[in-house]
């Protein structure tokens, strides 16, 4: 059975690998001129990555409280995964602006 650093692992896998599949459909949404999907996927994307943000939060906590909290591969590749995901956000983000840009000409 799965426990404590597994599940946040798992948690922020799934929460950041969420957040990565909206903002690849905000882009999407974007550059086909659908802006009001496009900032829906955007919201959605945040969502998902505040709430990933936030397991990851407890763990920082846990460690600073002097719990030794490990690290593994599962950990490693879930703190990847939400700096992957910070980083298409911040691509998404302006993508979209230039797409409006460009949709304004």
């Amino acid at each position: 059975m799965m426990e404590g650093l597994e599940l946040v692992s798992f948690e922020m896998i799934s929460r950041h690998g969420s957040a990565r599949s909206s903002f690849v459909e905000a882009i999407r949404a974007a550059r086909n001129g659908d802006f009001a999907l496009a900032e829906k996927k955007m919201a959605e994307g945040e969502e998902d990555f505040l709430a990933g943000h936030q397991a990851h939060a407890r763990l920082i906590q846990e460690e600073a409280a002097g719990k030794d909290v490990g690290v593994n591969l599962l950990l490693t590749h879930a703190a990847d995964l939400m700096m992957s995901a910070e980083t298409l956000k911040i691509i998404a983000t302006e993508l979209i602006e230039m797409y409006k840009k460009q949709g304004a000409r």
